[in-house]
Order: C-alpha cells, then sequence, then structure tokens
C-alpha cells in the first residue's frame, strides 16, 4: 500500500495537477482578499496590470518554450546543453528589447498613460522581468524534463509568498497599489534567487549555445510565438477591451471575479496539458503515429469527462462562487455597471466544457511539428473573440454576451483544429470518448485491485 500511494505521488500527472492546485488555490485567494482590500475602480487597475503582464510574459517566453520542450524531449547531451543555451541567450535578448521598448513607449505618451490603468504596468513590468527571468527559465527546463516536483517547489514559493503578502495586508497593513506591486516583485525575486543557487535556470550554458541550435529554436517558435499570445489574448483581450470601453475600470474588475473562477476549470486542464505535450512530441518524433493518436484521444477524453463535472458544479454554484471570491458587493445586479457576475459565471461554465479539446487538438498540432496551422487556428479565434467584444460592448453594452463570444470562439477553434489533425492521424470524435471512458475504467481497476490486496 505504501509504495502504491508513493508510486501515485511521484507520477507526473498527480506532481502537475498538484503543483497547479496549489498555485492556482493561493492565487484565488490572494485574488479573493484583493477584491475584498480595494474599490472596484482600484482592484480593476490591479487586474489590468497582471492581464498585460501575462501577456507580455508570454511573448517573452513564447518565443521558445513550446521549441525547447519539444527539442529537450528527445536531445542527446550535447545537444541538450546547446539547446538549453540558446534558449537562456534568446530570452536575455528578448527581455530588454521588451524593457527598451516599454520605456520608450512610457517616455512618448507619459500623459495618457499616467491618466490610465496602465501606469502600473509600464512603470513595473520592466523591472518585473529582469527579476524573474532566472524563474521562468528554469521553469521551461523543468517541463520539458518533467520535473514536475521542483516545478512545484518554485510555483509554491511565488504563490504562498504573495498570498502571505496579501493576507497580510487584508489584516494589518492596508498597503496602496504600488506598495502591493513592489511586494510582488520581492516575493518573485525570492523564487529566481532560489533557481540561480541552485544553477536550475541553466543561464551557465549559454557559452554553449550554438547558431544552428539558436536557429533551430526561432524556426520553430517563428509560429508558436503568436500562437501563445493569441491564446493569452483569447483570455486577456475580454479584460483589455473593456477598459478601453466607457465601461470603465469597475467593469474589469467586475467581469474579472467570474474569469478568475474559470481557473478552477482550468488547473486540471493545465497539468494534463503539461505531460501530454512531451509525450506527443516525443512519439511523433519517433514516427509513432498510433501511440501520438492514442495520447490525443486518451487525454482529450478523460479531461472532457472531467470538465463536465467541473462545470456541473460552477454552473449550479456560481452564486456561492462569486460571492467566495468577491464578496458580498459583486453579489446580484451590479447598481453602477448594471451587471451580474453569475450570469457571466454559467457562461463560462459552457465554454469550460470545451477547452480539452481545444487545448489537446492546439498542444497536438505543435507536437507533430505543425505550429503553423496550430497558428492559423489561434488566429481565427483571436479574429472572432475581438469581433464579438467589440459587438458585445460597443453594440449591445452587454458583459454577458461577452462570455457567450468566448464559448463561440472555441468551437470555431475546435473545429479547425481537429479538421487539421484528422487530416494528418485520421482521427474521431468518438474515440476521444471512447478512450477517455477506458482511462477512468483502468484507473478504477487499480484501486480496486489495490484495495482487494490489503481488505
Amino acid at each position: 500500500m505504501i509504495k502504491t500511494l508513493k508510486n501515485i505521488i511521484h507520477e507526473e500527472n498527480f506532481l502537475s495537477l498538484a503543483g497547479n492546485m496549489t498555485i492556482s488555490f493561493f492565487g484565488i485567494a490572494s485574488f479573493a482578499l484583493l477584491a475584498r482590500s480595494y474599490s472596484m475602480d482600484v482592484f480593476g487597475e490591479w487586474v489590468i496590470f497582471i492581464s498585460a503582464t501575462a501577456l507580455v510574459e508570454m511573448f517573452r517566453y513564447g518565443i521558445i518554450n513550446t521549441a525547447i520542450v519539444r527539442y529537450l524531449s528527445g536531445a542527446s547531451h550535447d545537444e541538450r546543453l546547446k539547446f538549453i543555451g540558446s534558449n537562456g541567450l534568446i530570452g536575455i535578448i528578448a527581455t530588454f528589447v521588451i524593457i527598451l521598448l516599454l520605456y520608450a513607449t512610457l517616455f512618448a505618451f507619459y500623459g495618457s498613460i499616467h491618466n490610465s490603468g496602465y501606469e502600473l504596468f509600464f512603470k513595473w513590468y520592466p523591472l518585473l522581468a529582469l527579476i524573474n527571468f532566472p524563474m521562468n527559465a528554469a521553469l521551461v527546463i523543468m517541463q520539458a524534463d518533467l520535473k514536475f516536483g521542483k516545478i512545484l517547489i518554485i510555483r509554491s514559493i511565488e504563490s504562498v509568498g504573495f498570498f502571505f503578502v496579501v493576507a497580510v495586508n487584508f489584516l494589518f497593513l492596508k498597503m496602496t497599489m504600488y506598495q502591493l506591486v513592489i511586494s510582488f516583485l520581492v516575493v518573485d525575486g525570492i523564487a529566481s534567487g532560489l533557481c540561480l543557487l541552485m544553477s536550475w535556470d541553466g543561464l551557465k550554458y549559454i557559452t554553449k549555445a550554438t547558431k544552428e541550435t539558436t536557429k533551430v529554436l526561432l524556426h520553430f517558435s517563428k509560429y508558436t510565438t503568436f500562437t501563445l499570445i493569441g491564446t493569452n489574448l483569447l483570455r486577456s483581450a475580454d479584460t483589455f477591451i473593456i477598459s478601453f470601453s466607457p465601461l470603465g475600470t469597475a467593469a474589469v474588475a467586475l467581469y474579472s471575479i467570474p474569469m478568475k473562477l474559470t481557473e478552477l476549470q482550468q488547473i486540471p486542464l493545465r497539468s494534463f496539458a503539461a505531460t501530454a505535450f512531451p509525450k506527443l512530441s516525443k512519439a511523433s518524433m519517433q514516427h509513432k503515429i498510433d501511440e501520438v493518436k492514442e495520447i490525443f484521444y486518451t487525454y482529450s477524453g478523460a479531461m472532457t469527462y472531467l470538465f463536465m463535472f467541473i462545470s456541473l458544479i460552477t454552473f449550479v454554484f456560481a452564486d456561492l462562487f462569486i460571492l467566495i471570491l468577491g464578496g458580498k458587493q459583486y453579489l446580484g445586479t451590479d447598481p453602477v455597471t448594471g451587471f451580474n457576475a453569475a450570469t457571466i459565471m454559467r457562461i463560462f461554465s459552457v465554454y469550460g466544457l470545451l477547452l480539452p479539446i481545444d487545448r489537446m487538438t492546439g498542444i497536438s498540432l505543435d507536437a507533430i511539428n505543425k505550429p503553423n496551422i496550430n497558428f492559423l487556428k489561434v488566429l481565427y479565434m483571436v479574429v472572432a473573440n475581438v469581433l464579438g467584444d467589440i459587438v458585445a460592448i460597443f453594440i449591445f453594452k452587454s458583459l454577458s454576451l461577452v462570455a457567450v463570444a468566448s464559448v463561440f470562439f472555441t468551437i470555431i477553434g475546435i473545429w479547425v483544429g481537429f479538421y487539421y489533425l484528422n487530416v494528418e492521424l485520421s482521427l474521431s470524435y468518438r474515440g476521444i470518448f471512447t478512450y477517455g471512458a477506458n482511462f477512468y475504467r483502468t484507473i478504477y481497476r487499480k484501486i480496486k485491485t489495490t484495495l482487494n490486496r490489503f481488505l
């Protein structure tokens, strides 16, 4: 029994899920306390800062993240060091280019930025980019190596540390938003410091970078970079468009509550995807097409069944989740904005049902070396999302229709992704549900066998 438990604890999917659960739990807890610590307008500024940061981070690391995971999965020792070196070199160059662009923009448009909700981002993100570079460099290498135990350590320092700051602030300090951002930077600095101390970041191998390995990573990433940016835009475009509309930062804050709750659905999705991609990549590079299909079917089906349960919970208990996360001020129809967060949450529950197949078609296209097709898939989704948001906000002035646009663009993504995967792999929708059911049958048999041994 003890041996079985040890095997489960050290299993890749379990460690990945545990890491994402830890991050998301403390992330949601921090979000809930922040929503109660500040007014809607001020809290909206924090949401804009985090959303803009996530978008630029996606560009900075999206340049090579997917590529480095793919190529490290099947690299020899010498090739591995070269790829890690190229990873660090490209990351450093990208970081300094972004810093220069942001400061130049701030200098040129200081008046406009100062009077908007984006001042925090332009002033503080460049420093954050320097501070968290070692941490992010380490995380991508660990994902490629399936070292989810170490990922859990780093992410725990980051998420638990910031939660501690937020909790102290809520109970005693009452920091300004500027002080909160500085605290956020300090916590990330501690996590990065550990990565430097333990040499997990791989920066010492920069000298081993070669022109060939750098070119390989950049060639593969010319599509995946924009794919990852597009993927992030699918989550953050709503926030940006609302922030530029007459609805203002209060509407951003209200919409962010049900959006944050969708992270409950994203926890297992991120975990399973993180373990599926290296496996798909390795099978693809070894030309094991049947294995690629089996992995795709199993992960897509298992997550879809799981999300049916999760979406049902979030739909039925939408009001309770809104109360837990945002507090009473977000319950019911808001008298200022005229919108209902629980209604938006229920629409997002339907959106959640579609996420597994959409995500798996995307990472599978990258894994079989079709990043250009995945880029087109995401491009179609982004265009549909932006157009839907503009119509919803500026014509109908409805946040609920913004959420409906999310359902619509995800359906488009599934159709496009599955169509192109089918050309390469000859797939069927039925296989998703068949293999998904077999996944849970196998787990049930293992549990039953283990229990019968000790009962």
